[in-house]
This record gives structure tokens, sequence and C-alpha cells, in this order.
């Protein structure tokens, strides 16, 4: 997102520009021509001479070879000035790289780049959009505190700009002069809050990192733009979704409660001592009284394809955001994204690792079926080899430490040393956390007491230690057999934690620990620091607990020190001298020396380093050096009470009046009470503010994309819905609308020039029925009343397209179907503009009806669900009825016959437990108490298989037995036929092409070559419906998915030479694919 970035690629020209600069450096014109070892001064004399060239292609040349320097890191400021001249030049490329190089080198070269501001100043009232932007850009880069007016005034006039790309310089522009003046500030909120409110997926990222480095803490500034932030994500430009995701994770923190009580409740079930029935009753009311708030549930939902991205950046924002606010049972989808990255780049790894190991501490269960992916390549880094071992050690459990010990052994014989003590210092860690293999790690590490290799013994010693130090009373033989190693032993650490441990063992060895000392002695002048301090140590316990042998022996080793060159050991020396050896000087604390140097201590505490790392935001700098970075904003605690949620609520405004037609300002819509709570704000719709233009565009963007997402159009829905109010209130609301009826629907005039067929004599009439019955207030009330009750009954009849949500009551389009019913009311069912409106709100952007129709053939071939031999004389068969699912619209039908072939009764035949992917779901059928010997019975089921080919896996149970049993169903059966006119066919299809389309030439037998034929064929594999076809050649089939209402598309067009194109569009490419894949051997075949 650096202001550097300029994206003078975006046009033909510009494209070439790094790519020829870069070359152009080698290729020298003849006049310099002298060699590589031509000097910079005479290239860029010459490069000065065709910048003041009256020739463009000269300047052109110039500058690309200028860029290319700049790319190659090369420094290109003393051209400065000549570039500087040519800011104003006609030719569009060469201005457009005169600004690249303007924005690299303005900061240096302030005072000749202020002489051109006057240009920079006409130039972002130019035409072209990349030079606006571009002009913004440099004039944003000098920083230079006296034209901040002139940049503030610029960013303002940019942030209106009709492009977005100018827009989005301008959200960078702000940063820059915030950083240079911060008193601007209130000013900069203003442009902020107004680009917060741009629907352009372009701005939005740029805008909201502008946000977070002026007025992070100004969340009020969100409140109503959070839904579309939610909304647009997925669209957004990839940096922008980090900075988005970040700013909305701390925006979660602060405005829902807490999702983890829930989780917490789940654990908390004991129950206090002193605590009554009714107080422990009112307690777990409260704890299962959680439900998580609409929006939160947005936000989680509409991050979680993100876990998809190409982007490390994004997929490890998703990760912290549902790490920070998804309840803790949904939090683990985010592990498998996770170790996906880890076969990126080290660099990656390295950061992915930190945040792995730090989740890895506090729960477990996300990356333990991943534990494989943690083992150490011989390819890897010791960075990684590290931070993998952590993980390892996190992860390790009773089930898995033999597996991971037999592991860390092979690690041990690294020959990365670094590494191998790593290891060894994870063995101690595993014995400490899991008791079963304390003894285990212990006898293996004595045995690496025997290694080759000194760091490997030193690590092992220090680790033992610590270990001993755990359960000192049982070791004394790997004390006796760590003395012995002293002679050979020559890492500081090591000896030191060898005298160490014989000193504090003195009394279980009191054969081997005067010997050391004696050792010790010898050498005492030679060792590092570290092992004289423990030498005297030793010293002045033997003193104290086996004076007789080692009283001399101390004495000698106290003059030593008392005379050594370190004055830590001198000090050490006097000390113990005074507390130890008795005389009359001596203090009060002579008495208790014994109590002092024989103290127990306490065991150490074998921790995690990221242990203290999780109260940073994962993701971020502070995370990975474990120290507050300058910028870093803190994660707020989850509040008690959440905020007012209605703060998010965006008015739904009515379009702005200048948009209606004439003729229609008076009109009375049939159907106001749908519309009534926009109806009240009609005084106000002058003012049609940003916020009602966001809403619409939420809706309408999904719309435009083709629902490519039925996730974000059932955002989109749902938050309308909770904008519009729920239905008991617009019915609250009615007496009181119903005078102002009059004013009709000239908020809804927009799409009627959409809508020509309708024709003006019907607008007139129904204008002018409305009128008159506008007169009477009663009369329209009873028609209101009786259409309801006529719509009600029409909804019951109709199979009509599925409506943008399930749950939305306000804008049910089953009940529009512009088709009007006969009803003995004096007027038409439909204003033409109701119709118009209403056909604007359809899914795919098109006024085409399109309803479920009858299935054209229904294939009798049944699937084996269980054997009667695996089943136990139970047997059952399943096929697809194909006929909608009478248990949900999303579900598909299924008949289940299940067959006794026993000779006795199979009693309590029922489904046991569900082993569905996650999304799916399934209505079971009623439990069967009996089935008769040689007696059968059919069920019906549904399953809502999300659109996929996966498989439902079920236990079908009787009485005595479970039996596991799975129905995966042909791709042909997860759709429904629809009628739809061959117009209305070939508009969709122009709507779903590109990545939507998939075909194939295939070749047809000529027994095929016939119209019934190929129907017979095509709908034998799939539920479609025939579309009537004007061409004898081309045939069309057309069918929705049960579970998304997508279209899919087939067309066979049969061409010369027995061959034919089979073309499937859809929104659903990978069914789609699979489909083509079906129907292409059935075409082909004789």
């Amino acid at each position: 997102m650096s202001s550097n970035s300029f994206a003078y690629n975006e046009q033909s020209g510009g494209g070439e520009a790094t790519e020829l600069g870069q070359e152009a450096t080698s290729t020298i014109s003849p006049s310099g021509a002298f060699g590589l070892f031509s000097s910079d001064l005479k290239k860029n004399e010459d490069l000065k001479q065709m910048l003041e060239s009256n020739k463009d292609s000269a300047k052109l040349e110039a500058m690309k070879r200028i860029v290319g320097m700049i790319a190659k890191g090369k420094n290109a400021s003393e051209l400065f000035p000549a570039v500087v001249k040519n800011v104003a030049s006609k030719n569009i490329e060469i201005k457009k790289l005169v600004y690249v190089y303007l924005v690299r080198y303005a900061e240096e070269q302030q005072d000749l780049a202020l002489l051109s501001i006057s240009t920079f100043q006409r130039a972002l009232k130019d035409p072209n959009q990349l030079i606006r932007a571009s002009a913004l850009r440099v004039l944003s880069s000098i920083r230079v505190p006296i034209i901040v007016p002139i940049m503030m005034l610029a960013i303002k006039e940019a942030s209106a700009d009709l492009s977005p790309y100018v827009r989005k310089n301008a959200a960078h522009a702000i940063q820059k002069l915030y950083s240079l003046d911060p008193e601007q500030k209130e000013m900069l909120i203003e442009v902020i809050e107004k680009l917060l409110k741009d629907k352009s997926t372009l701005v939005a990222g740029s805008v909201v990192m502008a946000f977070e480095e002026v007025c992070p803490d100004r969340i009020d500034l969100i409140h109503k733009n959070y839904r579309k932030l939610c909304n647009l994500l997925v669209d957004v430009e990839e940096w922008g979704q980090v900075v988005i995701i970040h700013m909305l994770t701390r925006y979660a923190r602060t405005q829902f409660v807490s999702p983890w009580k829930e989780d917490d409740g789940l654990q908390d079930n004991e129950k206090n001592f002193y605590e009554s029935d009714d107080e422990q009753k009112e307690k777990t009311d409260k704890k299962k009284s959680y439900t998580m708030d609409p929006d939160h549930r947005l936000l989680i939902r509409n991050t979680k394809p993100l876990l998809q991205s190409r982007n490390a950046a994004v997929v490890m924002a998703v990760a912290q955001l549902y790490w920070h606010i998804a309840p803790k049972s949904e939090a683990g989808i985010i592990s498998k994204s996770l170790v996906r990255l880890l076969r990126s780049n080290r660099e990656v790894q390295y950061i992915v690792l930190q945040n792995i190991a730090t989740m890895s501490i506090q729960r477990k269960g996300m990356f333990e079926p991943y534990l494989k992916s943690f083992y150490v390549r011989s390819t890897d880094p010791t960075m990684i080899k590290t931070l993998k071992l952590e993980i390892l050690t996190n992860l390790a459990n009773e089930a898995n430490i033999s597996t991971l010990l037999r592991e860390f052994q092979t690690y041990v014989k690294s020959q990365d040393k670094q590494f191998a003590a790593a290891t060894i210092q994870t063995i101690g860690r595993c014995a400490t956390n899991i008791s079963e293999v304390t003894d285990t790690c212990l006898n293996g590490l004595v045995c690496l007491l025997s290694n080759r290799d000194e760091i490997v013994v030193a690590e092992s010693v220090v680790v033992i230690k610590k270990l001993l130090q755990m359960q000192p009373a049982q070791h004394g033989e790997i004390i006796k057999h760590m003395a012995k190693l002293l002679d050979s032993i020559t890492v500081p650490v090591a000896r030191a934690s060898i005298l160490w441990l014989t000193g504090e063992n003195c009394e279980r060895v009191p054969k081997i620990a005067p010997d050391v000392l004696r050792k010790m002695a010898k050498n005492f002048t030679s060792e590092d620091d570290l092992v004289k301090l423990q030498i005297l140590n030793l010293g002045a316990k033997l003193y104290l607990t086996n004076s007789k042998q080692t009283k001399l022996l101390t004495q000698y080793i106290l003059n030593l020190g008392k005379y050594d060159q370190n004055y830590d050991i001198r000090d050490r020396t006097r000390f113990i001298r005074q507390l130890i050896v008795p005389n009359e000087k001596s203090g009060a604390l002579s008495k208790y020396a014994k109590k002092i140097f024989l103290a127990q201590k306490p065991a150490p505490l074998l921790e995690s380093p990221y242990k203290d790392r999780d109260h940073f935001q994962l993701g971020t700098l502070s995370h990975t050096l474990n120290t507050k970075a300058t910028g870093y904003l803190e994660l707020s605690n989850w509040p008690e009470v959440a905020p007012d949620p209605s703060v998010r609520n965006v008015e739904v405004i009515e379009l702005a009046k200048e948009w209606t037609p004439a003729g229609k300002a008076k009109k009375e819509n049939p159907a106001k009470k749908f519309y009534s709570e926009s109806e009240e704000e009609e005084d106000s719709s002058d003012s049609s503010s940003d916020s009602e233009s966001e809403s619409a565009s939420e809706s309408g963007e999904q719309d435009e994309e083709g629902d490519s997402s039925d996730e974000s159009s059932e955002d989109s829905s749902s938050e309308s819905e909770s904008e519009s109010g729920s239905e008991s209130e617009v019915e609250n609301r009615r007496d009181k609308n119903s005078k102002t009826k009059g004013k009709g629907d000239s908020e809804y005039g927009e799409k009627e020039n959409e809508n020509s067929e309708t024709s003006d004599s019907s607008n007139e009439e129904s204008s002018s029925i409305e009128e008159s019955s506008s007169d009477s207030e009663s009369e329209s009330e009873n028609e209101l009343e009786s259409r309801k009750v006529t719509k009600e009954k029409e909804k019951k009849t109709k199979q009509d397209r599925k409506p943008i949500t399930k749950d939305v009551s306000l804008l049910d389009l089953d009940d529009f179907n512009p088709v009007s019913t006969p009803v003995a009311l004096p007027m038409p069912a439909f204003s033409p503009s109701l119709i118009a409106d209403l056909e604007g709100l359809n899914l795919s952007t098109s006024s085409s009806v399109i309803s479920v129709s009858t299935p054209v053939f229904v294939p009798m071939k049944t699937h084996v669900l269980l054997h009667r031999m695996s089943g136990k004389g139970l047997a059952a068969h399943y096929f697809f009825p194909r006929q909608p699912c009478i248990f949900g619209d999303k579900m598909v039908s299924v008949q289940i016959t299940l067959s006794n072939t026993t000779d006795r009764k199979i009693e309590n035949i029922h489904t046991g437990e569900k082993k569905l992917p996650t999304g799916m779901q399934m209505h079971v059928f009623n439990p069967i108490e009996s089935l008769e010997p040689e007696g059968s019975i059919t069920v019906s089921m549904g399953i809502d298989f999300c659109d996929s080919t996966q498989t439902a896996s079920f236990q079908l149970c009787t009485k005595d037995d479970c039996f596991n049993v799975n129905i995966q169903p042909p791709v042909g059966e997860l759709l429904l036929p629809v009628a739809i006119s061959e117009k209305d066919f070939k508009k969709e299809q122009g709507m779903l092409t590109g990545m939507n389309e998939t075909s194939t030439i295939i070749i047809v037998a000529p027994q095929n070559f016939t119209s019934s034929v190929i129907l017979q064929k095509v709908v034998n594999v799939a539920n479609v419906g025939v579309v009537p076809s004007g061409q004898d050649n081309i045939h069309r089939f057309a069918a929705k998915t049960v579970h998304s209402g997508s279209l899919m598309l087939v067309t066979v067009e049969l061409k010369e030479g027995s061959t034919a194109q089979l073309i499937i569009n859809t929104e659903k490419t990978v069914i789609g694919s699979v489909l083509l894949r079906e129907l292409k051997p059935v075409l082909s075949q004789g």
C-alpha cells in the first residue's frame, strides 16, 4: 500500500514501460556506446540531451531508461531538473513516466519540485484518471509544511472524484498529510468519513488504512459502514482485506459480547458447595442465554471464504480474527489453512509457526490432527526447526508421546548442533509435562551422556540436572555416573551443573563428593568463572556436612579464590569464609549456614517461551517481537453488556424524486404495507444520503455478481430485513401510513424504463383508478386486507423461483409474481411500477419468469443402501423421485425401501448417528416399530447436499444392530427442472459466460442424431426441464440447483459430421463440470 506503487501499467502503453525501461539501460545510443565500462556521468549526459530533445520519441526512450535505472536500484536523482521540465508534456506516455520518477524523488528534491507545483495543480483537473492520481501522489510526496493547504484542498477534491482509482489515492494521501501536519486531523476525519461511505471495493482497503493511521479510536465512523465492509470484503484487493480484517477484529471486540462464555459454561458444570438448587438453575439459565449478534455472525461468515486466499497475509488475518472473536468451537477451521501456509517460503513459515506456537499452548486440539505437518525436514533452517520443536512439545500428550520421542531420537543425531541441543531441551520439557514418560526420558538422556558430541552431552547434563531437581531422592546412581564425566566434559555450563548436583546431593553420595572437590581443586585456576563459583559452593556444602574429610581442601580453595582475578569470585570467597568458618568476628548468620546452603531449592519450571505472547494480537509485529511495537493497537476486553446494535442499522431512504417519470407522482401503491417504513421518511427524500445508496448497493452488487456467493446474498438480504424493521412493526404503522398513501410509487419509478413493454394506456388507467380509490381511506384499507388474503392463497398454489433468503418476510418474491390472479376488485392486481420494482429485486437482475416445473422423466433406477447380507436380513434400497422435498426447500427428496428378508420380525428400525460434512443437513424418517418377515416399507428422507456430490453417511439401526450406510447423489439429482422461455434462456446464458461456462465437442452416434433420443438421454442423467427451441439443431435444457437456486443451463448444438457441442452455463462451476463429464459419454455412445 506504499505510495510508490504506481499503477501506470493499467494502460497498454504504460504496461511496457517498466520492461522496456529495464532493458533500455543496456541499449545505449551510438553517441555513448563505448562499452560496458562507460561512466555513469556520460550515460546521464546522454539522457539529459535526449530529455531536452524536441522529439517525443527520444524523450520517451530516455524516460523508459531512467525508470529502468530506478527499477534496478540505481540513483537517478541528478536527472531531476531535466525530468521535471517534461512534467507539462502533451504526450500521455511521457507524462506518466515523469510522474513515476517524481513520486520517487520529490521528497529528496523538494525545492525543485515546488517550482512545478502549479503544473501538478493543473494536472489534478486532467481528463485522464491516471494523471490526476499521479499528480496527487507527487503533491503528497513533497514533504514541505508550506503546501499543506494546497494538499488539503487537493485531497478534498480527489475524494469526490468520479474515478475510484483517484479516490483510492486520496485515501493514501490522507496518511501522508497527517504525518506532515497532525493538526489537520479533524478535517482529514471528515474526508475519511466521506470515503468510508464509498461503495467501491478499490477504495475500501485504502480508506480503512487511513482510518487506522489517523483516528483508530473513532469507532463511531465504522458503525454505519460495518455491514457494507463485511459484504465487500471478499471483493477488496488482498492488502486491503488484511487491513479491514484487523480493523474489524478490534471493532468486534468493542461491540459484541464474548462468544466464549458459551464454551466456558459447558466446562464449568461444578456446583458450588453452598449454592442452592435455585441459584444453580438461575446461573445455568444465565449461561445458556447467550445468542450471537447477527452482525457478529456476519463478520465470521463473510471472512471464512478468505481462508482459501492465495495471499498468506490474508489467511493469517482471518486466522487471528477467528482466534480472537469466534466461538472456540468454530475456531478449529483455521488450523487446516494455517498448515497449508507451511508450504510457502521460509519467511512465511516463520511467522505462521510463531502464531501456531502461541495457539497450540491454549488449544492443543486444534492442531493435533496435523501433528505430522510439524515434523522437521532436513532442509528446514534452524529457526524453523526450533519453532516446529516448540509446537511438537506443546502438542505432546500421553497418546502421541511415544511417536514423538522416536522422532526426537532422530533429531538428536542432527548435524545442526544448535537444533540437537534444542531437541534435548524439548525432551526435558516433555518429561516434565507428562509424568508417565519422565523415567524413559531420563534414561534416554543418560544414554546421551556417552555421545561423542560435546554439545549434546553438555545439554543433556543441564536438562538432567533440572529433572533430578524435581525428584532428587531417587537417582543417586545417575549423579555418580555424571560425576565420572567431569574428566571428559569441557563445556562450562555442563561442568557447573554436575558440581551443583553433587553439592545438593552430597549427603547421598558421601564417597564421591569429596573426591570431586579434590579433582576440582587441582584445576581451580584454569576453570571458567561459572565453574569456579560452583566449586566454591561445593566446598562450602561439604565443609558443613563432611568437615572431617574436606576442611583443609575447602580452606585451600577459599585461599585460591581470595586472590582470583574476577571480583565476583573474590566476593563470593569472602562471603563463604565469614559464613562457614567460625571466628570471633562471625555474625549471627553463622549458626544458620547449613540451612542457608542446603535449603530445599524450588524445582525449575520448564515453560514455553511463547506462553506470555498471547496478550499481543496474533499476526502483528508486536507478537513476533514479543514487545510492543510503535503503532500497535491493543485489543480491548469483551464488554460485559453489548452496546446498542441499532447504531449499525442503515436508514432505508426512498429513491430521489427527480428520477420519477412525469405523471407518476401521486400514484397509490396497492402493496403499500410492504414499504410503510420508507414511506414515513418520504418527506426527507430530497436529501438522499449516502447511507441509503450503501444499503441499495449492498444488495445490488450481490445481484450484479450473479449471486456468486450464497452466503453474501443471504447477508445482504438479512441486513435489509433488519434495516426495514419487522413485519409486525409495519402492520402497526399501517393506519398512520394510509393517510399519506396518495404519494404513490414515486420512489419506485427508477426501473420503469427497463420495462417498456408495459403499455401507456394501462399506466394511465391504473393511475386514474388509484387516484379515485385514494378518496376513501376505509375502502383502501379493505382492499389491502382482501389483497393480502388473496396473495396468501396464491402463495400456497405456486412453485416459483426461490426468494433471496428463506427468512425474509417483507420482500418475499413468491408473493409478487407479475401474472395476476382474477380478484373481485375494481383495480388491476398490480401497478406497473410495482411490477417493475419487484422484478428488479430478482436474484439474476432480470425480469424473466423462471418457475420450477414438473420433472420430464423420473428414472426408476435404485441404489443399494444396505445389502441383506451386511444388514443381517435387513435390505435397503434408495432412489430419487425428483419431487420437491416436503421437509425443506433446500433438501433433495430420497425414498428408501426397507425389506425384511428373514423369517422373523425386525423391530425398531431407525436412523442412528449421522456423520455429515460441514453444512450438510438431513431430515430422517420416523422410526418403524416393526417389519414383518418378507415385508417391505417405503419411507422418505430429505438431505441438503449443499450442491455437492459429497456422501451423506449415517447409521441405519434396528433393535439389536447398527449398520453404517452412505447415500451419494448423482449430480443430476441435485437439480430441479425450471420452465423458461427461449428468450430468457439466452438472456441468462449471456450473463453466465467466461468462467461460468464449460463446453466440449462430442462425437454423436448417428442413431442419436434425433431430438427425441437426445431429450431422453439428457433427462435420464439430469433432472432438467426442456426449453422450447426455434432451431432444430439446438436443444436447450434448464434447471436450478436445489440448495442455492443457481441456474444450470444445458445446450446441445448438433453440427455437421456427427459432431455436437455440449455447453453448460452455471455459477456452480464444479457441478457444471461434473455434469459435463456425465453427459459426454451418454450422448457419445450408440
